[in-house]
């Protein structure tokens, strides 16, 4: 039985960027551009009314920015979409602000299409981090050297720390299963209990949990 598409939307004050977007997008099977945005609140409204799986969304919009957007729909939808948040540089702190806010990962302007292509297909499966190396230095960069553990440091089994360093690695369950020789179903109920102790709803913010609360350090 063929797999539901991955339905988009898109995001960005520039109409030509949202008609590249979506040239490219649905030139690929199983991808579907079910609607579009020019600011952050009209974002918040058109995925409430069409509740995408993904969405590609401009950190740097008019009125309500990405990132502000990015609060609303995670903070009130019961089940929000996987926001990736579009930026230029990745090293912005824009970018790590919107990570913080519930965005599932980012993606530079300038990548090509099949980084694009890519990056929707990993952020909807939610079972690996999109560009760990960047996620990691981003989440080093802003973790204050100094700050006590976090009271949840404590409360994770030694496997479920192997876990959380082989997200932050960027390891899909499969991969961290085979590296822990056990099955796949126990690597989703040890990343289950990472989530419920670091209080995060993914691994891009559990990664992030791990940094700010002295799990992982930025050395």
């Amino acid at each position: 039985m063929p797999q539901p598409a991955i339905r988009i939307v898109l995001a960005d004050d520039e109409r030509m960027v949202r008609t590249a977007l979506r040239a490219i997008l649905a030139a690929e099977p199983g991808l579907d551009v079910v609607g579009e945005a020019a600011t952050g609140a009209e974002a918040v409204s058109v995925v409430r009314e069409l509740r995408p799986d993904v969405v590609l969304m401009d950190v740097r919009m008019p009125g309500t920015d990405g990132i502000r957007a990015t609060e609303r729909i995670v903070g009130t939808m019961a089940d929000p979409p996987r926001i990736v948040v579009v930026t230029t540089f990745e090293n912005d702190s824009y970018v790590y602000d919107a990570l913080r806010a519930g965005a599932a990962g980012f993606l530079l302007k300038r990548s090509d299409a099949d980084t694009l292509v890519q990056a929707v297909r990993l952020v909807a499966r939610s079972d690996s981090l999109l560009f760990p190396s960047a996620v990691r230095a981003l989440a080093a960069e802003h973790a204050r050297a100094d700050a006590p553990p976090a009271p949840w440091v404590s409360r994770l089994t030694g496997r479920e720390g192997d876990v959380l360093r082989l997200m932050a690695a960027g390891l899909a369950n499969a991969e961290i299963a085979r590296r822990l020789d056990v099955g796949p179903a126990t690597v989703k109920t040890h990343v289950a209990a990472v989530l419920a102790k670091t209080g995060t709803r993914d691994r891009t913010q559990a990664v992030i949990a791990a940094y700010r609360g002295g799990f992982l350090n930025a050395g």
